[in-house]
Parts: C-alpha cells; sequence; structure tokens
C-alpha cells in the first residue's frame, strides 16, 4: 500500500502556491478570526485561518465538534462577518444569497408548495423567466434524481429526496459556489450513500465549486477533491490534502472505496481528526 504522502502535489501546484498565483481564487479566507461574544465572556470560535479556494474545487471541512467548520462555512456564506481578516467570493464580501447556494442539515422545504413551486420559486428570485421555469424546474429533478416528481407535495416524499430537492433549489440559483452544512448528516446510512454518489456526480459533471461540512472522514475522502481538517476550537487548519481519485461522473462508487489510496488517504485524514481531537 502507497503512504498517504504518496498523493501530496508540488506546494507550487497546490491552490495557495506559485503555480497557482496568477489565477484568482473563487474563494479567499484571509487571516480570518471569528469571535463570539464581547469582552471577557468572547469565545474565539475560528482562526486565524487562511485558505484560497480555486474555482471548481470540491473543498470538504472535517473535524471534531466545535472547530469552527459550519462557523467558516457561515462567513463565505454572508451570514456573518469575521471579526478580523477578509473573507471574499470573486473578490468580493459575500451576502446572502448573491454569490452561493446554501443547503443546510435540514431541507427547510416550504411544506405548502410542491415539489417544483419549491424549485420554481428559487429560479423566480434568480430571474428566470417564468417561461422557461418549467422546463428548468424538471432539468434541475433529473439532473438529482427525482424526475417527474414536480406536482408532489414536499411531505409525500422520503427526507432523502428531501434534501435532493433542497440540492436541487441551490443550483436553481445560477451561482456558482455551492456551500452545504452536514447536509446527510440527519439521513439514514443507505440514503445517505446514494445522496453522496449523487452529489459527486453531479460536481463532476457542472465543475461548480463547493465547500462541504461533515464529521465523516469516509465522506470527506469519497466526496472531496481536497479535504482541510480543522483543529479543535479555535478552529485552524490541521491538515489540508489533495484527493486525487478519479471523478468523471460515471465512477464506480464500490471501485473507488477499494483503491489503495483511498484507504491510505482516509487513514491519514482520520489520524489527522483524531489529533485535531486532542
Amino acid at each position: 500500500m502507497p503512504s498517504p504522502n504518496d498523493h501530496r502535489t508540488d506546494p507550487r501546484d497546490s491552490p495557495g502556491g506559485a503555480g497557482a498565483a496568477a489565477l484568482a481564487p473563487a474563494v479567499a479566507v484571509r487571516e480570518v478570526t471569528h469571535r463570539y461574544g464581547r469582552g471577557a465572556d468572547a469565545v474565539t470560535a475560528l482562526g486565524p485561518l487562511s485558505l484560497d479556494i480555486p474555482a471548481g474545487e470540491f473543498l470538504v471541512l472535517v473535524g471534531p465538534s466545535g472547530s469552527g467548520k459550519s462557523t467558516l462555512l457561515r462567513l463565505i456564506a454572508g451570514f456573518e462577518h469575521a471579526s478580523q481578516g477578509d473573507v471574499t467570493v470573486h473578490g468580493r464580501t459575500p451576502e446572502p444569497g448573491r454569490q452561493a447556494g446554501v443547503v443546510f442539515q435540514q431541507p427547510r422545504l416550504f411544506p405548502w408548495r410542491t415539489v417544483g413551486e419549491n424549485i420554481s420559486l428559487a429560479l423566480r428570485y434568480a430571474g428566470v423567466p417564468r417561461a422557461e421555469r418549467s422546463s428548468r424546474v424538471e432539468e434541475l429533478l433529473e439532473r438529482v434524481g427525482l424526475a417527474g416528481t414536480a406536482r408532489r407535495r414536499t411531505w409525500q416524499i422520503s427526507g432523502g429526496q428531501q434534501q435532493r430537492v433542497a440540492i436541487a433549489r441551490a443550483l436553481a440559483g445560477g451561482k456558482d459556489l455551492l456551500l452545504l452544512d452536514e447536509p446527510f448528516a440527519a439521513l439514514d446510512a443507505l440514503t445517505r450513500e446514494r445522496l453522496q454518489e449523487d452529489l459527486r456526480t453531479v460536481s463532476a459533471r457542472t465543475g461548480i465549486t463547493s465547500v462541504f461540512v461533515t464529521h465523516s472522514v469516509d465522506e470527506a475522502v469519497f466526496l472531496g477533491t481536497r479535504a482541510v481538517v480543522l483543529s479543535a476550537g479555535p478552529g485552524k487548519v490541521a491538515l489540508d490534502v489533495p484527493i486525487p481519485l478519479p471523478r468523471t461522473g460515471d465512477d464506480d462508487p464500490d471501485g473507488l472505496r477499494g483503491l489503495p489510496g483511498y484507504a491510505a488517504l482516509r487513514a491519514e485524514i482520520g489520524a489527522a481528526v483524531r489529533d485535531a481531537a486532542r
């Protein structure tokens, strides 16, 4: 079995290296620290931390509870602003709903609307003409494996299907950045694996830039093109490693998990997570 380090790239070719210096990252996190509370009651949740996320990358944030993974995601989404440092998306300060589609742990669908109406609403806010919305809804539902469900009520579909609708709705906005905060955490193991496969396929075929928060090392290796392990709070980068596994959109999940490189990466990232929790 090859060493986990066999998968590392030359620093000059990494997102932050000299080879990428001429390309502006899709997301830039610069010396960010974030605190909750004030004065003696202030708690530092994150940082100092710096990251570059190139366009088209699928970055997975993994680490123990309290490491600031979700905090970092909220900063990138523009839901919060860093106490110190800067976060930019395509060179601009992020604003909620403007630069990124966001998927949460719960689908947060409108139960009084049909599946199609939930997605159509996102298309409306994205400025898609009414005449085009129906075909776009069908296209998005097919993309996430839910073709033919547009007229169903959200309470008539399973939890896993609801989360697929949430992903389709996030993609409907036409943003080139997708943020996902443990979207599969509440699902059973079989549904979770199926949605991981679906998301990996969507990512490979669309090339959308993604940031995914998880506690699962296996999920991190399976989904990501790069994994960043954050240390116990305040969260800092404990490991930053590329995941150079095949990514065509038609990859066999069992075949991927059976690769020696897969096992080596899972061992390396798992060890880093355990060390980060100490």
